[in-house]
C-alpha cells in the first residue's frame, strides 16, 4: 500500500490519473455528493493558482501555467456536463438533485428571485469574457509578438556580454535557456488565453441549455408549475453557473496578473508597494482631494474625511522616514570624509612610492566617465573588470595583472585611455549619458541617434538614450553601456598583448601551482633540459597567436618529448601547438562542426619556401603585397557568407605566412596541415 501511495505522488502518474478521470467525468453519471467533492476541487485549485500567480517573483517560474490552465478548463467543462446531466434527469426531485454546492451557490446568490441570480451571472460571465479574457489574451499577444522579434538582440547581447567578461559560458548558457523558456512561455500563454474565453462562452451556452431544456423537461415531462421549476430546474441552473463561473473568473484573473507583471522580477504585492506606496506627496494630494470631496452637501463626510486622515497620516509617515533615511546617508558621508581626512597623510606618503611604480594595465578616464566606477551612481565598470578577469583566466590559462583605473582631468569628460605598462595603446571617447547601438549585420531597421565608431572592432555604430533602448533591440541592433564597451576594448587589447603580460613571475607561479600534481614531469623538464625563460618564450609564442596554455600538463609533456631533438624555440612551439592540435582546431569549428579553409597552392608554398631566412621572410615587398591582397579578397569573400576561416598550409610554411599576414590580418588564423586534429574536418572554400 506504501508503494501505491509513493507511485501516486509521483507527478507524471498523477497528471495521466487526473486527465483520465476528466475523461470519466465527461461519460459516466456521478453521484450528488462526488460532484460536490469536485466542485470544492475545482474552488481550490483556482485559489492556489491565484496565490501562486500572487507570490512568485517572475513569470517564468510558473511556465506551466499555459497547460494547467488547458487541464483545469477541462475539468471545469466536465464538471459543467456531469452536472447538467444530474439536473435535467433529476431536476424534479428538489433543488438539491444536483449537489448542495449548486444549491447553496443558487440560494445565496439569488435570494429567492430567479432575475437577480441571472443578471448577476451574466455580469460575471462578462466581466471575465469582455474585461479581463479580453485584456489579458491582447497583452499575451503583444508579449508574444515582441519577444520573438527582440529575440536575436536578445542573443547578441548576450554574446556580447560574454566576450566582455561579464558573464561565465555557464551564466550564458543559462541566460540562452531563459530565453528560450520565455519564448515558449509568452507564445504558449498567447494560444492559452483562447481557452479562457473559450470557456467562457461554453459556460454561457450551457446555462442556456441548462435552463430552456430544464423548464421544459419539468413542465411538460414531470407536470410542474412554473414557480416549482423555478425553484428546482432554474435555482441549479443559476448554481451551477456560478459555482463554474467563479473559479473560473479567478483563473482568468491570474491569467491577466501573470502575463501583465512579466516585466517585473518581484512578487506582485512588493512591486505595487514600491510603485504605488512610496511617494509621501501622492498621499497629501489624495488626502486633499478626499477632504473636499466630504464637504459636498448630502455625501458622508465622515468617510471620506476618516479615509482623508488616513491618506494624510500615512503620507507624514513617509515624509518623516525619507527625512530619516536622508539624515543617515548624510552622517554617513561625514564619518567617511573624517576618515579620509585621517588617512590623508598615510596615503600623500604611499602615493609618492606609487608614482615610481609602472602600471602593467591602466584605464585612464575622463571625469565624465567617472560615475562608472561609482557603484552608489549605479555604475559597472569595476565589477565589469573583475568578471572579465575571470574569463580571460579561464580562456587563456593564467590571470592577467590587476587593472588600475585613473582619473584624468586632461581628457575630454567622455574620453578613455588604455596603456600597458604605462604605453598608451588605445583612446577613445564615449558619451557617458547615452547607450551604444550597434549593427553588425548592416541590416538594421533605422534609428534616430548620434553616428560614431564602435571603438573595439570598428563597426559602424549610434549614441542613443536609454528610453530608445527597447526601440533599438526591436529593430536589430546590439545596444550596451559605456562600462560595456570599455571592457570589450579592454578585452580584446589584452588579448593582443598577452605575450607582454605573461612576466617571469607569473610563469614560475603557474610552475609552482603545477609542481603538487605534477612534480616528476617538472624536475625532469625545468631547469635539468629547459629553462624557465626559454619555457616563457614558447608560451609568450602560443599566446600570441591566442592559444590557451591552460593545459600546461600536455604543453610539458610535448616539450619533454621534443626538447630531446630540438632546442629552438620556434620549432619547439610549433611542436606543442601539433599536440595541443584538437584544443586548437576546437576554436574554429562552426556550428556545422566542421573548418572552413583556404588553403594555399603549391605556387605560394615553394614562395614562402625559397623566401626562407632564419625566422625572417626575404620575400620582394611586391609579392608580400600580391599575397596580402589575395588573401584579404578570399577572407572577406568567405566573412561575407557567413564563414570564419583560417588559413591552411604546410608546416614547414606557416611561421612565414603567420608573419606576413600578423600585421595585416592579425586575427586570421594559419594552421599547419599537422595541427589540425584527426577527428576534426575541414572544408576547402578557396585557395590562394
Amino acid at each position: 500500500m506504501n508503494s501505491l501511495f509513493a507511485k501516486l505522488r509521483q507527478s507524471e502518474i498523477a497528471l495521466s490519473i487526473g486527465i483520465v478521470g476528466v475523461l470519466i467525468i465527461l461519460f459516466v453519471p456521478l453521484p450528488s455528493w462526488m460532484l460536490d467533492f469536485f466542485f470544492a476541487l475545482n474552488i481550490t485549485f483556482s485559489v492556489v493558482i491565484l496565490f501562486t500567480v500572487l507570490l512568485i517573483q517572475k513569470s517564468l517560474e510558473f511556465s506551466v501555467f499555459p497547460l494547467v490552465l488547458l487541464v483545469t478548463t477541462m475539468f471545469r467543462l466536465s464538471l459543467n456536463v456531469a452536472s447538467t446531466r444530474l439536473i435535467l434527469s433529476e431536476g424534479h426531485n428538489g433543488s438539491a438533485a444536483a449537489g448542495k454546492v449548486i444549491e447553496t451557490f443558487g440560494h445565496f446568490v439569488m435570494g429567492g428571485e430567479f432575475i437577480i441570480g441571472l443578471i448577476l451571472f451574466i455580469i460575471l460571465v462578462i466581466v471575465n469574457f469582455m474585461v479581463v479574457t479580453k485584456g489579458s489574451g491582447r497583452i499575451a499577444e503583444v508579449s508574444a509578438r515582441f519577444t520573438l522579434d527582440s529575440l536575436p538582440g536578445k542573443q547578441m547581447a548576450i554574446d556580447a556580454d560574454l566576450n566582455a567578461g561579464m558573464i561565465t559560458e555557464e551564466g550564458a548558457r543559462e541566460r540562452r535557456k531563459e530565453l528560450e523558456e520565455e519564448t515558449g512561455f509568452f507564445g504558449a500563454m498567447d494560444g492559452a488565453s483562447k481557452f479562457v474565453r473559450g470557456d467562457a462562452i461554453a459556460g454561457l451556452i450551457i446555462t442556456a441549455i441548462n435552463a430552456v431544456v430544464g423548464v421544459s423537461i419539468g413542465m411538460v415531462s414531470h407536470d410542474m408549475s412554473f414557480d416549482a421549476v423555478s425553484d428546482a430546474y432554474l435555482l441549479m441552473t443559476i448554481g451551477d453557473g456560478l459555482v463554474a463561473q467563479i473559479p473560473a473568473l479567478i483563473i482568468s484573473i491570474s491569467a491577466g496578473i501573470l502575463i501583465a507583471k512579466s516585466g517585473d522580477d518581484k512578487a506582485v504585492g512588493n512591486a505595487i508597494y514600491q510603485q504605488l506606496g512610496t511617494n509621501h506627496q501622492t498621499f497629501f494630494m489624495v488626502a486633499s482631494v478626499l477632504f473636499l470631496i466630504g464637504t459636498i452637501p448630502n455625501m458622508p463626510g465622515l468617510m471620506f474625511w476618516a479615509l482623508s486622515g488616513a491618506s494624510g497620516y500615512y503620507g507624514y509617515y513617509l515624509m518623516q522616514k525619507k527625512d530619516a533615511e536622508k539624515q543617515a546617508e548624510e552622517n554617513a558621508k561625514t564619518e567617511s570624509k573624517a576618515e579620509e581626512v585621517a588617512t590623508a597623510a598615510t596615503k600623500e606618503e604611499d602615493s609618492l612610492t606609487e608614482a615610481l611604480a609602472i602600471d602593467t594595465l591602466k584605464i585612464e578616464l575622463g571625469y565624465g566617465l567617472l560615475k562608472l566606477v561609482e557603484a552608489s551612481k549605479g555604475g559597472r565598470l569595476m565589477e565589469q573588470i573583475k568578471s572579465m578577469r575571470r574569463q580571460l583566466a579561464r580562456e587563456v590559462g593564467f590571470v592577467v595583472p590587476n587593472i588600475r583605473i585613473r582619473e584624468n582631468m586632461q581628457f575630454e569628460p567622455g574620453g578613455y585611455a588604455i596603456s600597458i605598462k604605462d604605453i598608451e595603446i588605445a583612446r577613445s571617447g564615449l558619451e557617458a549619458d547615452k547607450l551604444l547601438a550597434m549593427d553588425p549585420t548592416g541590416t538594421s531597421l533605422p534609428i534616430n541617434g548620434i553616428d560614431t565608431i564602435e571603438p573595439t572592432f570598428g563597426l559602424p555604430a549610434k549614441w542613443i538614450d536609454e528610453n530608445q533602448r527597447e526601440e533599438a533591440s526591436f529593430n536589430g541592433y546590439t545596444v550596451v553601456d559605456c562600462s560595456t564597451v570599455i571592457t570589450t576594448h579592454m578585452t580584446e587589447i589584452i588579448k593582443d598583448n598577452m605575450p607582454d603580460l605573461l612576466t617571469r613571475n607569473e610563469v614560475e607561479k603557474l610552475i609552482e601551482d603545477l609542481t603538487p600534481n605534477h612534480e616528476k614531469l617538472i624536475e625532469e623538464l625545468i631547469p635539468a633540459k629547459l629553462t624557465v625563460g626559454t619555457f616563457q618564450r614558447i608560451l609568450q609564442n602560443l599566446l600570441e597567436e591566442r592559444v590557451s596554455i591552460k593545459d600546461l600538463p600536455t604543453i610539458l609533456e610535448a616539450l619533454s618529448d621534443a626538447v630531446i631533438k630540438t632546442q629552438d624555440v620556434t620549432a619547439l612551439t610549433d611542436l606543442v601547438r601539433t599536440r595541443l592540435s584538437r584544443q586548437i582546431c576546437h576554436g574554429y569549428v562552426n556550428h556545422e562542426g566542421i573548418i572552413p579553409v583556404i588553403s594555399l597552392s603549391a605556387a605560394w608554398e615553394t614562395e614562402f619556401l625559397g623566401a626562407q631566412d632564419g625566422l625572417n621572410v626575404a620575400m620582394e615587398p611586391s609579392k608580400v603585397q600580391g599575397f596580402l591582397k589575395a588573401a584579404k579578397d578570399k577572407i572577406e569573400h568567405a566573412m561575407a557568407q557567413g564563414l570564419n576561416p583560417v588559413i591552411l598550409c604546410s608546416a614547414s610554411s606557416r611561421r612565414m605566412v603567420r608573419t606576413v599576414t600578423s600585421r595585416a590580418m592579425p586575427q586570421v588564423p594559419v594552421l599547419s596541415q599537422n595541427e589540425i586534429h584527426a577527428k576534426v574536418n575541414i572544408k576547402t572554400i578557396s585557395s590562394i
